[in-house]
């Protein structure tokens, strides 16, 4: 397994004790981080001592046990959070700032996480399309037979919406949203986000389903130019439940089971709900912020207003392996 630690500046805390530190295991991409780190750094002088973990978080912990010098876990997907909980490696967390901070749908009932920032699953549509709402009922309704794009069935972003719609229907009624859905694919469900945007420029398809955040990604400086041409091809609309919200999905973090360095942890976990952490995440990787009061990115405030749809995010993920099945049963992704 590949580890890549990152050195911050040690700052001596107040007072002229020794700085205080602590480790932070992480699968977020690094140059999201690290901003994030130094800013806490900079504000409390307690050093952070990165481990970025593609893969294997929990194998990695469970291996290490009581001896694990882990503090905080940070993962992205509310469904990889929640097994980091079922596998007994995180402890609760009483906070008043997390708990003001994070609405009661994004955190674990029992504080063991909480979320950090949002990425709504959204429509890209062709902008000349005569369309500014829809709901994800809407997507399988025939009359866009042959005009969607859709990455795999099987991946996250898309077993979580999957999970979500169980929340709002039955498994029978599930089922054939997901048959009317394949049977208006444009082409085989697979590629990723952003070639959504890409096949509604290129004439494959006319709406897309996709994360929000691709759009800051694909129309700001960090896209190429050919990216920006997709992220310019596209408009966003902001999909519903019929009887509920938008879904989001999330990146998260949680204090863990043996921390040695508990009290840091916490003060890093607050750290990141605070309007400051908030900011940076808007602007490093155009997410949402859980944090009612922090700034939203111009381009993903553009889409209009976010009503996040109110079914906990540990309700959803219960849902996981049965959507996941159904996927398999319509023959989805074939």
């Amino acid at each position: 397994m590949k580890l890549a630690p990152i050195a911050l500046l040690a700052a001596l805390v107040a007072g002229g004790a020794h700085a205080q530190e602590l480790n932070l295991y992480t699968s977020r991409e690094p140059g999201l981080v690290e901003p994030l780190l130094t800013a806490f750094t900079d504000l409390t002088g307690i050093k952070v001592n990165t481990v970025f973990l593609k893969d294997g978080m929990a194998e990695r912990i469970a291996s290490e046990g009581e001896s694990s010098p882990a503090d905080l876990l940070m993962a992205v997907d509310a469904g990889n959070m929640a097994d980091l909980v079922d596998k007994g490696l995180t402890q609760p967390v009483e906070s008043m700032r997390l708990t003001s901070s994070v609405p009661e749908n994004l955190r674990d009932p029992d504080n063991q996480w909480f979320a950090l920032s949002m990425r709504a699953r959204v429509v890209y549509a062709n902008k000349d399309l005569d369309i500014d709402a829809i709901t994800y009922e809407e997507l399988a309704d025939p009359k866009w037979k042959g005009r969607v794009c859709l990455r795999s069935g099987q991946h996250p972003y898309n077993t979580a919406l999957f999970s979500a719609f169980l929340s709002h229907h039955d498994a029978t009624q599930t089922e054939e949203w997901l048959t009317g859905l394949k049977a208006n694919l444009a082409r085989k469900a697979g590629g990723g986000d952003r070639d959504g945007a890409k096949d509604i420029l290129g004439g494959i398809c006319d709406i897309a389903v996709a994360n929000s955040y691709y759009v800051g990604l694909m129309r700001s400086s960090q896209g190429d130019a050919a990216q920006r041409a997709w992220g310019d091809a596209i408009k966003v609309i902001l999909p519903t439940f019929e009887d509920g919200g938008t879904h989001v999905n999330i990146s998260g973090a949680a204090v863990a089971k043996h921390a040695p360095n508990r009290d840091q942890a916490v003060q890093l976990l607050e750290f990141l709900v605070s309007d400051e952490a908030q900011k940076i995440y808007a602007e490093a990787n155009y997410e949402y912020p859980v944090n009612p009061g922090a700034p939203v990115d111009p381009i993903i405030a553009s889409f209009g207003e976010l009503k996040v749809d109110q079914v906990p995010l540990t309700e959803i993920v219960k849902n996981r392996k049965e959507a996941s099945e159904l996927v398999d049963r319509v023959g989805f992704d074939n």
